[in-house]
């Protein structure tokens, strides 16, 4: 693509729609994950007992690892939900501010 295109592209209100909704979805996430993964280090750190636990009486399986088996699971369900955001509706607004740009060049 020409740099006409991108020109027009950029001055484009659907651009500046695309780019805020992007970046507050994907600073959201970003915001949510790293309160969780900085806050069970920090449950590490200044609470170690707690993770020793056990879950129930009697079970082998530690609170620790329970936790960081639940926070394993959803960061890769945030990952699941920003790919498919970012194939539907990032790409489907992308695509349309290509097809306006082509049509003003016409």
């Amino acid at each position: 693509m020409s740099s006409v295109i991108y020109e027009r592209m950029r001055v484009n209100p659907k651009f500046h729609e695309l780019v805020q909704k992007r970046g507050r979805f994907a600073w959201t996430l970003a915001t949510i994950v790293l309160v969780l993964f900085y806050g069970f280090f920090m449950l590490v750190a200044f609470n170690p007992g707690l993770l020793g636990q056990k879950v129930a009486e009697g079970s082998m399986w530690p609170i620790g690892y329970t936790i960081e088996l639940i926070l394993f699971v959803f960061f890769w369900l945030t990952t699941v939900v920003y790919v498919r955001r970012a194939n539907g509706e990032f790409d489907d607004l992308t695509q349309e501010l290509i097809k306006e740009a082509q049509k003003e060049g016409k």
